[in-house]
């Protein structure tokens, strides 16, 4: 913030509260260029301070009162403050421009993407919990998945032993209008592109949730796609693979051998320093060369990312696509998910990946192969 000028910034979106306070109470943060930050709890202050570290957690009253209680700590004077222009509705962000007042306000959300992107021991510990309980996630799919079962029945057996393992059932997606049920469960035809920006759409429940598991029933020799997000302390694990009772088509089993290939080869390059440009380059090149391109991240809408950074949100940094030059850096966590999508199915994998100081750690490590049953 020095470096830009910026006095301090105010923070009020949940994922950004609690990934710097530890709660999500009703609260604004107050971060100041130099000096300790400040929690002001709307509702509700007892909360706040069983959850939160920090050492300065107060009530606030009223809004309008926010430059006098940040006065008390010696904080005024303001020309410049950071919110988080990227999520913050425009009502609130005309009132705070009021309350700020003579004070300018400036777009401080990429420099706070920056921060979370790289994640700490702390953070990656808890990723490694996350992966054990995710494992058992497929384990319980395959036990209950029989001909005939419709998307969200089996995805209702899923969920039951999700929140019964601390899931919180909620799934943090920064981008504006980007719905997404954490268990994305798709089979054979039930393809369909969608307005979220994912490889495979899926028709949902209907036009009012238009994406996803629907009441269609799986049947034997398709695809059953299955994109699963556990959720644990807050931290979201990305993963995706495919079951099938009976036996694929060969026009998806050779695209689900290609997607496995392109996840190898992405083991192999990314490391610390590799633009994240050229890793998304580096699979599209091996999906044309095995003359999959047209079916690759998505049919007939194609996407133009293979991969996004993952933790309290689900899009977090980096984006593994075209025009990011953003390199790689030890301590980021990313999900890579070469799909290949057609009008009777969809296969393909997603990993979650932690950035080493030699290269990446894979976090999601169950069977690779398409699972028969």
């Amino acid at each position: 913030m020095r470096q830009q000028g910026v006095d301090g910034a105010i923070l009020v979106q949940n994922a950004d509260l609690y990934y710097f306070t530890g709660t999500i109470q009703q609260a604004h943060l107050f971060v100041p260029a130099e000096g300790q930050p400040v929690l002001m709890v709307k509702r509700s202050l007892e909360r706040a301070k069983e959850e939160s570290a920090l050492e300065t957690v107060i009530q606030l009253g009223s809004l309008k009162k926010i430059k006098e209680e940040l006065q008390t700590y010696g904080y005024g004077g303001f020309k410049v403050l950071g919110f988080e222009l990227d999520v913050l509705p425009a009502n609130q962000y005309l009132n705070y421009l009021k309350l700020a007042a003579p004070a300018s306000i400036v777009d401080i959300s990429p420099l706070i993407r920056e921060v979370r992107m790289i994640k700490s021991p702390y953070e990656i510990d808890i990723l490694r919990d996350v992966a054990r309980f995710q494992n058992k996630m497929f384990d319980v799919a395959r036990e209950n998945l029989y001909e005939g079962i419709t998307e969200i029945e089996l995805t209702g057996f899923v969920d039951a032993y999700c929140r019964k393992h601390g899931h919180s059932g909620y799934l943090r997606v920064r981008g504006f209008n980007q719905d997404l049920y954490y268990i994305h469960l798709l089979s054979g035809n039930n393809t369909k592109p969608s307005y979220f920006a994912g490889s495979v759409g899926g028709i949902g429940v209907g036009p009012s949730f238009a994406q996803g598991s629907s009441a269609k029933q799986i049947q034997r020799n398709e695809p059953v796609l299955m994109d699963f997000s556990f959720i644990y302390d807050g931290y979201i694990l990305d993963q995706t693979r495919v079951l099938c009772l009976g036996k694929l088509p060969s026009h998806l089993t050779e695209a689900h051998s290609v997607a496995m290939d392109i996840i190898k080869e992405i083991e192999k390059k990314a490391a610390p320093g590799v633009p994240c440009e050229e890793i998304y380059r580096l699979t599209l090149d091996i999906a044309r060369e095995r003359g999959l391109g047209a079916h690759y991240l998505g049919y007939p809408d194609q996407m133009v990312f293979v991969g996004h950074g993952i933790g309290i949100e689900l899009d977090e940094l980096p984006v593994i696509g075209r025009g990011f030059s953003m390199p790689l850096e030890e301590g980021m966590v990313f999900a890579i998910e070469p799909k290949f999508v057609f009008p009777d199915g969809a296969v393909g994998l997603e990993n979650t990946y932690v950035v080493t100081g030699n290269g990446v750690e894979n976090l999601t490590v169950y069977e690779e192969n398409i699972i028969y049953l």
